[in-house]
């Protein structure tokens, strides 16, 4: 019991104290009312390192932009604040094997020098939930560019360095020219970026491999690096979605019937047996399993062998090589013959390209564009005049 004298004092305190916890409570039960909850599955951002919560339970109703597949809300919530990554990754046999091409959308393969072939793989839809190593990331050519460009005027564009000589193939010299270079350019070139977005690492396949077959990064650092540069789904000034350069090819779960082709197999360079490909229709899943120099290819990130639901052969004209460096060049726009093998069947088919910004569509003979199967798409542009076996 308080004593007399100090009463008056303490008993005002009292109050105002018994007044501020009352206000303070009330504030806080309002305010826990009144806001929105969080919303785990479907508002959560993707953090530092992936790690997206998805209900396992949450249907998937969204299509893929990229290539048809469906995924859920919570997912699609993600990949429409980004734009698409175009990775650059080698496929050397001492680079073998990569580390996230199975979570690419779309992936092009094409000589890139030598015999050797290269990968050009489309990271928007598939590895949101997760923080994919990519790699080994190699350097950028001038006939890559004309497919990155078909997904929006400035995709991220991934590399380390690239051919840089006077001339039709100078793909850095391209880089400027498009409007994607500079510090806060589109254009993700190693060079310019660094530690600890790109690092490398000579031990991942269990030996020690040249330099050149050594850098690597993540889909989060690079998709980060693209934001911290004001390359989100929007581009930095005009605020314009990159959705609205971008025109998706058809999708359906009843594409057009081919005739029967279980399994389709073919060569870049005579010679160059390394890079034989073979792509092995399984029917019990539903998708082509890949092979690259006689051996199941698989991804370094999960030990599964690659696959595809919808496999193109894209003839191209080569040239080259046309300088000292040994570049080649393949004729990207106009038109000409393609194969695209879906649901263990292959269509006879055209290919065309007005120009660099414009989508590559694949039509019948009659003229009509096909529709794929939804599903990951690979296109593998060989020169014309090889021959595929199927």
């Amino acid at each position: 019991m308080l004593p007399a004298n100090l009463r008056p004092k303490l008993l005002p305190m009292l109050a105002g104290f018994g007044l501020y916890l009352l206000t303070t409570g009330v504030s806080y039960a309002a305010f826990n009312y009144l806001r929105t909850p969080p919303d785990i599955q479907y508002s959560t951002p993707v953090p530092e390192g992936g790690g997206l919560a998805i209900d396992p339970n949450e249907p998937k109703t969204e299509a893929c932009p990229l290539n048809g597949e469906l995924f859920t809300k919570t997912e699609s919530r993600v990949w429409e604040t980004r734009r698409p990554l175009a990775v650059m990754i080698e496929n050397h046999t001492e680079a073998r094997p990569q580390s996230g091409v199975s979570s690419a959308d779309v992936v092009y393969e094409a000589v890139a020098e030598g015999g050797i072939t290269r990968f050009l793989a489309l990271f928007y839809c598939d590895a949101i939930d997760r923080d994919t190593t990519v790699g080994p990331v190699r350097s950028a050519r001038t006939y890559y560019l004309d497919w990155a460009s078909e997904y929006g005027e400035n995709p991220l564009y991934v590399h380390v360095g690239g051919a840089n000589v006077p001339g039709p193939a100078n793909a850095l010299g391209q880089i400027q020219e498009y409007g994607w270079g500079g510090r806060n350019g589109n254009d993700l070139n190693q060079f310019s970026i660094g530690f600890p977005t790109f690092w490398r690492d000579y031990e991942r396949l269990g030996r020690t491999v040249a330099t050149e077959h050594t850098m690597y990064s993540t889909t989060e650092k690079l998709w980060a690096e693209g934001k911290k540069r004001g390359w989100t789904n929007e581009e930095p000034e005009t605020k314009i979605d990159w959705q609205e350069h971008f025109v998706p090819w058809s999708f359906t779960e009843d594409p057009t019937e081919g005739v029967q082709a279980d399994s389709v197999s073919f060569g870049f360079w005579e010679g160059f047996d390394e890079y034989k490909v073979v792509w092995q229709y399984d029917q019990s899943s539903g998708v082509y399993q890949r092979q690259n120099g006689g051996s199941p290819a698989k991804d370094l990130n999960n030990d599964r062998q690659i696959t595809s639901k919808v496999v193109i052969i894209e003839f191209a004209n080569e040239k080259g090589p046309i300088d000292e460096l040994k570049h080649l060049l393949y004729t990207t726009s106009g038109t000409g013959k393609a194969l695209v093998f879906q649901n263990g069947q292959v269509i006879e088919a055209t290919w065309s390209k007005k120009n660099r910004m414009a989508r590559t569509v694949f039509s019948a003979k009659a003229g009509k564009e096909i529709s794929f199967s939804p599903g990951k798409v690979w296109v593998e542009v060989i020169p014309t005049g090889n021959s595929v076996d199927y």
